[in-house]
């Protein structure tokens, strides 16, 4: 037997993924954040400014939307853990969801010519349609990884692969969307968003088929599907996956907070416009802390990074809070803290992985599509809707209205809101990631356990 575990242990050492995967990989969420990060940056600042709404009304949308669309991640995992096909179990769905995917964001950015409760429910459902398709599309993008490579460094690196791309993605749809919008729009915001958001859905859709035509998956004809009830199983007593989920919800939370309220700080706090795509632009920096992931992981181990990205984030915030007008040290604070949330974000994408290895090792079931889902999209929409929200109601009790000259207070509320917030949210996302670290320490158990049960069953 210690022969045999030796060479399944070696085998899993060299399934490596080739370079070209690693990159066609990375499409999948460059694809993703092109169009999702226009909703997460903008949408709060598109429905009051453009569409018509007011901020409490686009708020407390927001929220129920979110609410009810973050349920449909348990779902969709669900349905990956029984998806048997030709092409696999996680990998079809990019291309069988790239297009409803594209035609819903399009759809939620265009303003049809129609006003009251009826406008209302337009945005409300194709929120929650845009939100479903994002989630059928996404979950997979890290359902598949484990599938794609056994080993467990190969998969930092292709999840590092992953975040570049996706952090590229991000770059374009929110340094861009803005001035791109103007121009198409030749002075009508709401034509000129649509037209843009279509421009973007059309490229996401051609990186999605590029990144389904090279991916392969590896081990998949060994997985058997589970009844719904063995699902939730697999989250049963699975501290791991619920110190994760609960993290990246926080997480979400302070960096929606950021985001969504980003776009008003410029416009009437500082009074340039001018500003948002030059701060949105600066956000490509997150891709030094994302390449550097495998790096310093060696040094402070996963738990001990994501905490690192967590300070430097909340370091970045309050160097932005407290430099007044000077432009320069805001840019300083405003790339330290992207490099920061970019890597805490990385990690728990990469960490969720780990914890379908727990679930496995304690249950006996290995529902990656389910808990991946859960740990991922479920986490992105339920804490970006009270992201948006948060911001949305301290706005609004401060007095705040759309495209005109702010109060003090409305002024104080929105520089709270983007300064202040996130670092509260982030330093309480500490504590999860905290005591993550004893779990992290039992890896190597569960690794050598999962492996000496996989050589009996082939024995």
């Amino acid at each position: 037997m210690p022969v045999q575990l030796n060479e399944t242990a070696g085998r899993i050492v060299e399934d490596k993924l080739p370079l070209h995967r690693k990159i066609t990989y990375s499409f999948t969420d460059m694809a993703g954040n092109l169009l999702y990060c226009i909703i997460s940056s903008y949408l709060l600042f598109f429905f009051t400014d453009v569409f018509g709404l007011t901020v409490g009304v686009a708020g407390t949308l927001l929220l129920i939307a979110r609410f009810f669309d973050a349920l449909d991640a348990p779902i969709w995992g669900i349905i990956i853990d029984h998806t048997h096909s030709k092409y696999g179990q996680s990998r079809p769905w990019f291309l069988w969801m790239a297009l409803p995917f594209a035609v819903f964001v399009w759809l939620l950015f265009t303003t049809p010519d129609i006003s009251g409760t009826t406008k209302i429910v337009w945005a409300g459902v194709m929120y929650i349609l845009a939100g479903i398709s994002y989630t059928g599309m996404s979950t997979p993008i890290t359902s598949v990884l484990p599938n794609l490579t056994s080993n467990t460094e190969e998969r930092t690196v292709a999840n590092s692969f992953r975040m570049v791309g996706g952090n590229i993605g991000n770059f374009f749809a929110i340094t861009f969307i803005i001035p791109l919008a103007t121009f198409l729009g030749g002075g009508n915001d709401q034509k000129g968003w649509s037209l843009a958001v279509l421009l973007y859905a059309i490229i996401a859709v051609v990186l999605l088929v590029i990144a389904f035509a090279d991916m392969r998956e590896k081990n998949i004809e060994r997985v058997k599907s589970i009844p719904i009830r063995q699902s939730f199983k697999a989250a049963k007593r699975n501290w791991p996956w619920v110190l994760i989920v609960s993290a990246n919800v926080i997480y979400w939370v302070g960096f929606m907070a950021r985001n969504s309220t980003l776009a008003y700080y410029f416009q009437y706090n500082m009074n340039d416009t001018n500003l948002i795509s030059i701060f949105n632009g600066f956000t490509i920096i997150q891709i030094v802390g994302m390449a550097s992931i495998p790096f310093i992981v060696k040094v402070f181990r996963k738990w001990g990074t994501t905490v690192f990205g967590l300070i430097l984030a909340i370091l970045g915030q309050f160097l932005m809070a407290v430099v007044g007008d000077n432009i320069t040290a805001m840019l300083v604070g405003w790339c330290l803290a992207c490099v920061g949330s970019g890597v805490a974000c990385s990690m728990f994408f990469n960490m969720v992985g780990d914890t379908v290895d727990y679930g496995e090792w304690k249950n006996g079931i290995r529902a990656s599509g389910f808990l991946t889902a859960i740990g991922s999209s479920f986490c992105i929409k339920l804490g970006a809707g009270f992201g948006s929200f948060i911001p949305s109601l301290i706005m609004n009790a401060f007095n705040y209205v759309p495209n005109h000259t702010q109060t003090v207070s409305a002024l104080s509320a929105i520089k709270f809101s983007f300064m202040w917030l996130p670092i509260i949210i982030f330093v309480i996302n500490i504590i999860p990631m905290v005591l993550y670290k004893k779990y992290e320490d039992h890896e190597p158990v569960v690794i050598r356990d999962l492996l000496a049960r996989k050589e009996q069953t082939e024995s």
